[in-house]
């Protein structure tokens, strides 16, 4: 009674959790390093909570799909970076904002992205078959793009290893769990229990990681809101633009409304809590790159929580015969 509940209530929880975060953080800045502490481990328990709902026996169907792959490779590593460099363009006179924005746009998302698709009843399954695709893909390109953006010279400061870090603890471990978790349910009673009680955890766990992201990350926007405002243009403009484009690449490559749902979310959410340590880790002048990041991560949570209303109207499912 109380998960229908919670189901039934989703988007105003999440608001809720956005909002709180934001007290949080702004009340008690203190908070903030505690928070960030957690963001990660808080995440790997949404995706765990998020594989088991999906059924893995379909997996090495989705594998197979290379319709919905090849059109959602192209929408993330083809369309999106000239929309990138088009956008980039309004703070392309500050390199520190500059390297910001091509950090945190120019990566997919691979975690929240399959939660969010999850909620509009997007093909979640296709898209984490899609996921090891769409991060080998970025840690590969984005030192390339960043090397055709910015130079050569920067692209040899930025350490990429947290990448792999990242796709391990909130990916792979996340979903290797979930799998024996599965495993054990057809088996055993307390394999059961777990499976269903983690299933019923995802709703106050969506609303906890969103408080928590916000309340590590809103002070120091706050801080540097005045050199921050150029950016923000720019992030709602990506979003705005990349909608309507998964749309027609959905359509053009043929793919189904559940998938053609996947490939707007795919689209349009970054990577920011995992590029993250990448700006952090950046020579001390690219400081404000990581707020950049952060600004782009309030952003894009606001953005998605509208879209869990929008994407289900703009990409109606086929009536029921």
């Amino acid at each position: 009674m109380i998960v229908q509940w919670m189901e039934d209530r989703q988007i105003s929880l999440y608001l809720a959790g956005l909002a709180i975060g934001a007290l949080i953080g702004l009340l008690a800045p203190a908070l903030a390093g505690p928070a960030a502490a957690v963001i990660l481990p808080v995440l790997a328990l949404l995706l765990y909570t998020t594989f088991l709902a999906i059924p893995f026996d379909r997996i090495g169907q989705a594998f197979r799909d290379w319709r919905f792959l090849a059109t959602i490779l192209g929408v993330n590593f083809v369309v999106v970076p000239m929309v990138v460099w088009l956008l980039s363009r309004i703070v392309a006179d500050d390199q520190v904002l500059l390297v910001g924005v091509l950090f945190v746009l120019l990566t997919p998302c691979i975690d929240y992205v399959i939660v969010f698709t999850g909620l509009v009843g997007g093909d979640e399954e296709r898209l984490l078959a899609a996921t090891p695709l769409l991060m080998l893909a970025q840690m590969l390109l984005l030192p390339l793009y960043l090397w055709l953006f910015v130079g050569a010279e920067f692209v040899s400061a930025v350490e990429f290893a947290p990448f792999l870090e990242a796709f391990v603890l909130i990916i792979v471990l996340p979903l290797a769990a979930a799998a024996l978790t599965q495993a054990a349910a057809h088996r055993t009673r307390a394999g059961r229990v777990v499976e269903q009680v983690g299933s019923s955890a995802m709703v106050p766990l969506m609303v906890i990681t969103l408080a928590v992201v916000v309340a590590a990350q809103v002070a120091d926007v706050g801080a540097q809101l005045g050199s921050l405002l150029r950016v923000v243009p720019v992030f709602l403009l990506f979003a705005a633009v990349m909608v309507p484009i998964g749309m027609a690449a959905g359509r053009l490559g043929g793919v189904d409304p559940a998938g053609r749902r996947a490939v707007v979310f795919s689209g349009a959410t970054r990577n920011s809590l995992v590029v993250l340590p990448l700006v952090l880790a950046l020579p001390a002048e690219f400081d404000l790159a990581a707020s950049v990041v952060v600004t782009q991560t309030l952003i894009e949570l606001l953005v998605m929580v509208a879209l869990i209303v929008l994407i289900p109207r703009l990409i109606p499912k086929p009536a029921q015969p």
